[in-house]
């Protein structure tokens, strides 16, 4: 059996690079090899054990490459072209797809709902941070590469611009709303693209990395709050003349951040909920009005499948949104290790990482 590296979750702290079998693939999958992925804030949550995965797993969700082998069922597809693939990839057969939420997609059964069952690389099957991955159902995942784009100008469509547009999308924010974003990491950053692109007016970025509130403000953002300087609440309020803010776009995944995005609501306002999180959350009683208050709190998870994937290259190629700024490192695979070391602890000014094998 043919082998290739791949980044291997061995145990919580430890993932390591190593050799492994080159994927079989079956009629309905594609084999593809990877030209450039990326490391994400779950691939961590992973390394750290708040996320449980199988040992022994090749970790990854965001794969751009060129397509080596195709199997027998797939049509419309060549060997050698180059495709990318959603960090979800739905069948587009579930009862979860066919309502229209791909990214719930997994067995049907009568024992209970597990969410985010259209995540399957890196967390159900072997992921993409390795010379080739299997890409699973590939007519109803695979999308080309449209001519004239750049690996790394598409590199955050699997995932991080898919997911952080979603937030903007889930929301339904409206012409002229006013939306605040909290932590602008890479798909709070993408967050605020998405708002702008969905029509908000006042787009109040929240962080205090003064790099990111930078490219905040390239992305869409008309004002940017450093929560170091005082009581972020009190801030956006009065940046809305105490009105509170149509949408709040939570992207860090903590309780704090949670329970701001919820008291800078209008009566009647949208939480909408990116961010991953690793221990039960709690929702305030004042905040949420005793549950009196027509708030609506929202929760997605990064659409996939390819006919998103197309959209999204199709807001790439049309140069409404420049998110080459987010890639701030490379790595060749072989030095993968240090990436997420580096990446882990968020050194350097890191916000995405480009890896080539």
């Amino acid at each position: 059996m043919a082998k290739m590296k791949a980044a291997i979750f061995v145990e919580k702290n430890r993932i390591v690079l190593d050799d492994k079998d080159i994927p079989e693939i079956g009629p309905l999958d594609a084999l593809v090899r990877i030209t450039t992925t990326t490391l994400c804030g779950t691939d961590v949550h992973i390394l750290r054990g708040e996320y449980p995965v199988a040992k022994g797993l090749t970790i990854g969700h965001e794969p751009v490459g060129v397509i080596e082998r195709l199997g027998s069922q797939v049509r419309g597809f060549v060997e050698g072209q180059r495709v990318i693939a959603g960090a979800i990839t739905p069948s587009g057969q579930s009862y979860a797809c066919l309502c229209g939420c791909g990214a719930q997609d997994g067995p049907d059964t009568r024992h209970g709902f597990r969410a985010a069952g259209g995540w399957k690389f890196g967390n159900t099957i072997d992921g993409c941070q390795a010379e080739y991955v299997r890409v699973p159902d590939a007519l109803a995942n695979l999308c080309p590469i449209p001519d004239g784009l750049s690996d790394e100008q598409v590199l955050m469509c699997p995932d991080i611009m898919s997911t952080g547009f979603s937030g903007a999308e889930r929301a339904d924010v409206q012409i002229g709303d006013s939306v605040a974003v909290f932590a602008l990491g890479p798909i709070g950053l993408c967050a605020v693209a998405g708002a702008r692109l969905k029509g908000a007016t006042t787009i109040i970025g929240v962080d205090t990395v003064a790099a990111r509130m930078t490219v905040a403000r390239q992305l869409g953002a008309t004002h940017v709050v450093d929560f170091k300087d005082g009581d972020v609440v009190q801030q956006i309020l009065a940046l809305t003349d105490g009105r509170g803010v149509d949408v709040a776009i939570e992207a860090l995944g903590t309780q704090g951040t949670f329970e701001s995005a919820l008291r800078v609501l209008r009566p009647g306002g949208k939480l909408s909920s990116l961010g991953v999180y690793s221990t039960d959350l709690r929702i305030p009683l004042d905040a949420y009005g005793a549950g009196l208050a027509d708030l609506s709190i929202l929760s997605t998870l990064c659409p996939g499948g390819k006919e998103r994937m197309r959209r999204l290259m199709a807001v790439v190629a049309s140069a409404q949104v420049d998110l080459s700024p987010l890639v701030t490192h490379r790595f060749k695979l072989d030095d993968i290790e240090a990436a997420y070391e580096l990446f882990a602890h968020q050194r350097d000014g890191v916000m995405k990482v480009a890896i080539t094998p």
